[in-house]
């Protein structure tokens, strides 16, 4: 009696781990940027061919919006867990700018900066839904900032004249300042040395000040 085999599966099997393929897929974009990726160059980063890429995550530009907007939501609830937290705010933004800096400068590996601006800046001009990506995120940090910075204003920790919102702007700024120069491949000494510079002005000294005016009144 002849056995009747069964017939062979096309492509590569449905199972994968999905989070780990968008892990490799962010990275293959984070590392050459969206244009410069090719969807050859996905299936060897996560080791999916073509046909099970496009079943599971659609076309190179679904895949890569998909990939911002995890990126971005990952990042504000690390942010808001960290901003939540009853500790001084120089202790906050510290915290905030190093946990960045690991992420744009890995000990071990290529500086790669952030992967929001890194990436989607260049496409941003061109492709209205990766502009609408990268205001998104960049609003989303800076609203952020702002929040906790007013909190710090009513607590007396800044200037009770302090404007959050002109300081969120400027402590964003310094965010992606660091993040150019990582990429670029700035020492993280340097970078560290803004960090805490930033810090200082964005904190200032008013207790202090506050402190003296009322000793003089």
């Amino acid at each position: 009696m002849v056995q009747k085999t069964q017939p062979r599966p096309r492509g590569r099997p449905r199972a994968y781990d999905r989070q780990q393929a968008l892990a490799q897929a962010r990275d293959a974009f984070w590392q050459a940027g969206f244009a410069a990726t090719s969807m050859d160059d996905l299936s060897a980063a996560t080791g999916m061919n073509r046909p099970s890429l496009y079943a599971a995550f659609g076309d190179k530009q679904r895949l890569y919006l998909e990939l911002l907007e995890r990126y971005t939501s990952t990042a504000n609830q690390a942010i808001a867990v960290e901003f939540a937290l009853k500790q001084p705010l120089a202790r906050t933004l510290t915290r905030f700018y190093r946990y960045a800096l690991a992420l744009y400068l890995p000990e071990a590996g290529t500086p790669r900066g952030c992967f929001l601006t890194g990436t989607a800046v260049s496409e941003a001009a061109a492709n209205p839904q990766v502009r609408e990506k990268l205001l998104t995120g960049l609003s989303g940090f800076t609203r952020a900032l702002e929040q906790r910075l007013r909190r710090a204003r009513d607590e007396g920790e800044i200037d009770a004249q302090a404007d959050p919102a002109a300081l969120a702007d400027i402590a964003s700024a310094v965010l992606h300042s660091v993040a150019i120069r990582a990429r670029a491949g700035d020492s993280r000494a340097a970078l560290n040395a803004t960090i805490k510079t930033a810090v200082g002005l964005i904190c200032g000294d008013a207790p202090r000040r506050n402190a003296g005016r009322a000793s003089r009144a």
